[in-house]
């Protein structure tokens, strides 16, 4: 006989712990359950539980045979973080307070106390850890996969080189580029000294003209917090 299906949601976190609780009816009464947050199925990662998700789930006996407790748990749906959603598609711009969990930064919004992690650039510092629990303001990213979503900070703190970049970028001033790796078809440049890398492409006779330590002369093309792309002068 195949087990009850119940619908819940998510009343509480431990993240050091990696366990949720999940506040269900039986018969009409209101209950509660543990559950593991590593737990993954089909070969897909955990999910990245917060606080008010709906989630399907099955129960048994705990390994110690004492009490019940939750497998087989499904993400359905989080009708808060389709609130802040809609509300990111007016103004996008939150308050909360940063967090350290398992030695990762995340922003726990002031309202709803939904934790996100903190996305960050590659040439940016982390938030020092004495930051932690102070207010912040941030926005939120990838709102297209509410699974997947994420939060940017409005505070950041770039490298230097990241910043000489933007203004060589913006003025469209040249760059000595200095050639740290090659492949087949392409070049890997060091850019003010080894903090930013770029990669350029080269095809034909022209790979066979450069090597390691070369100077190459290069402007940006493109630039993110993320990404840069340049071209040979």
């Amino acid at each position: 006989m195949e087990e009850e299906l119940y619908k819940g949601k998510i009343s509480f976190i431990n993240y050091e712990k990696q366990f949720a609780t999940i506040e269900y009816l039986q018969n009409n009464k209101s209950k509660a359950v543990n559950c593991k947050t590593t737990e993954a199925g089909s070969g897909k990662k955990p999910h990245q539980y917060r606080l008010g998700d709906g989630v399907s789930f099955q129960l048994k006996l705990s390994d110690r045979g004492d009490k019940m407790t939750a497998y087989n748990v499904k993400f359905t749906h989080n009708e808060t973080i389709s609130l802040l959603v809609q509300k990111a598609a007016i103004e996008n711009r939150f308050s909360g307070y940063l967090k350290i969990v398992d030695g990762r930064f995340f922003v726990k919004e002031i309202d709803s106390y939904i934790l996100f992690p903190i996305q960050l650039s590659k040439w940016e510092r982390e938030p020092v850890e004495t930051a932690a629990n102070e207010a912040i303001a941030f926005k939120l990213l990838n709102v297209e996969k509410p699974n997947s979503i994420v939060a940017e900070l409005f505070s950041h703190n770039y490298f230097p080189e990241y910043k000489k970049a933007l203004q060589h970028f913006n003025n469209k001033i040249e760059i000595e580029a200095i050639v740290y790796k090659l492949s087949p078809h392409a070049v890997y440049l060091n850019l003010f000294g080894d903090k930013m890398q770029a990669k350029l492409s080269i095809t034909g006779p022209e790979i066979d003209t450069v090597k390691e330590g070369d100077t190459i002369q290069v402007v940006i093309t493109h630039l993110t917090p993320n990404r840069i792309v340049v071209k040979r002068l």
